[in-house]
């Protein structure tokens, strides 16, 4: 499974970190290999400490699939930047490897850029709990996802993100210390203007105490981090936190009263 194996052309380059996550990462790779579009899946090993090594042996014969091992550990946001840097496709999808996809997300994702003319594509997620158990918590999306509009909210889950890959390219994550997708899918809308929506739950979103949304606090200390990063002054910053954390709070008060209710994709947006 080398960085060479795959030379025939793609759609989209699926890329996907891979740290202590052996126990999910097929259920990641697989939802990724059923999609309708010619895709390539690089999983980059960040030095996980796991037997991940001996888990993509089941796809050693994949040629699809590239299996590439950083040399030391980079944390998430280096590591989808190497991923981009390597990605064949037009597209770039992030996935993470706890997540995992309905087979015709990108297809419906390519569809909508496309209709929208936009560089970068979001959908609706479901909650699923450590266990992989469906939760019906869904999480919507706005259809027309503005710069404004994601300065009091990020809408915009990396793992549900499709974008053309000079423009991942253009805006490398960084600042692993704050919500590094947040700042990047900020700087893309303030050049490009907006994002696509598709308001369907296209992404299965495990929640974990490990990740950097386990701990609510830190996740806050992080948000406000954001927005210093992206050129506010301490005011402006503390504003515009304020307005994000009462949008969480709806968020996810929402999501928990239609978890009972059958799911209609009209019936709720961010």
């Amino acid at each position: 499974m080398s960085e060479m194996r795959q030379k025939q052309q793609v759609l989209v380059s699926v890329v996907m970190p891979a740290y202590a996550c052996a126990k999910t990462i097929c259920q990641a790779i697989d939802s990724a290999l059923a999609q309708e579009v010619e895709t390539e899946v690089l999983v980059l090993n960040d030095q996980s400490p796991d037997d991940l090594d001996t888990v993509m042996e089941r796809y050693r014969d994949v040629p699809s699939v590239r299996y590439i091992k950083n040399e030391r550990n980079l944390g998430a946001a280096a590591t989808r930047n190497r991923g981009v840097s390597l990605a064949r496709g037009a597209y770039v999808a992030f996935l993470d490897a706890d997540d995992w996809w309905e087979k015709d997300k990108l297809k419906k994702q390519l569809a909508c850029m496309e209709k929208e003319k936009a560089v970068l594509c979001s959908t609706a997620r479901e909650l699923v709990t450590a266990d992989g158990e469906l939760t019906g918590r869904i999480i919507g999306v706005r259809k027309n996802i503005t710069y404004r509009s994601l300065l009091g909210h990020n809408c915009i889950n990396c793992s549900s993100v499709l974008i053309r890959t000079e423009v991942a390219r253009e805006f490398p994550m960084m600042h692993e210390d704050s919500h590094e997708d947040y700042i990047t899918w900020l700087g893309i809308l303030k050049k490009y203007g907006r994002a696509a929506g598709i308001n369907e739950p296209l992404l299965k979103y495990r929640l974990t105490a490990s990740g950097k949304s386990g701990s609510k606090l830190k996740s806050a200390k992080m948000t406000y981090q954001v927005y210093r990063y992206a050129g506010f002054h301490v005011p402006a910053a503390c504003l515009l936190f304020c307005f994000y954390a009462v949008n969480g709070v709806l968020k996810y008060a929402g999501a928990y009263f239609r978890r009972k209710n059958s799911w209609n994709s009209e019936s709720f947006t961010e």
